[in-house]
């Protein structure tokens, strides 16, 4: 009993500062980064074929300098992207936020690029930039950005009203690194997503 009560405050010292640890972890998940603006006349939302096109992804190109122009826009309904970045060494010229390490949902003060994804659903009559829970599927899923019409080549997204672009920063510094932002918790939820249309031959 006397070795119990010597190891008892340690013990206890430990399992609190566990929990102190994990409080402070995920207190900084929400409140470790910053989101800044950004001049989103510099960016363009893509929705992008991913192998043969039959599926898509979410890709971020942006205007660092007017050396040479990074994408062009044309049409509209749904509009066209030419990623022209992909045709020249755009080094200190252009950014590509292609994946999770570039980009990640951010609403108000909660940083969510660990529970939520971002992903391109082809509707059949459009492409949908949909966030969808990774953790608690009973988490609402938002749409954040739409196309306007359905196709296998390179679409803008634009975004759903609420929705924009902040860049993380830590303290003063910003970051390599790209939010698709809400400012607060009352995003509408995306009503129950159909089945995907077949993609097209």
């Amino acid at each position: 009993m006397a070795v119990i009560a010597r190891h008892l405050p340690a013990a206890t010292g430990l399992l609190l500062s566990g929990v102190l640890a994990s409080l402070s972890t995920a207190h900084a998940q929400g409140s470790l980064f910053n989101a800044v603006p950004v001049d989103e006349s510099n960016f363009v939302l893509v929705s992008a074929p991913i192998g043969s096109g039959a599926r898509s992804q979410l890709n971020i190109y942006e205007q660092r300098s007017n050396k040479r122009p990074c994408f062009a826009v044309s049409g509209a309904s749904p509009a066209v992207v030419d990623p022209l970045l992909s045709t020249f060494d755009f080094s200190g010229i252009c950014n590509r936020y292609i994946d999770g390490n570039g980009y990640s949902l951010r609403i108000g003060g909660d940083d969510l690029g660990t529970r939520y994804r971002l992903t391109v659903v082809n509707t059949g009559t459009d492409m949908e930039l949909l966030a969808t829970p990774t953790r608690n599927p009973a988490q609402p899923t938002f749409v954040v950005a739409r196309a306007g019409g359905a196709s296998s080549g390179f679409l803008q997204l634009s975004f759903e009203p609420g929705w924009s672009l902040k860049r993380r920063a830590y303290g003063t510094k910003t970051l390599g690194h790209i939010y698709i932002y809400r400012d607060g918790a009352t995003a509408p939820a995306a009503e129950p997503a159909a089945e995907p249309a077949p993609a097209a031959e």
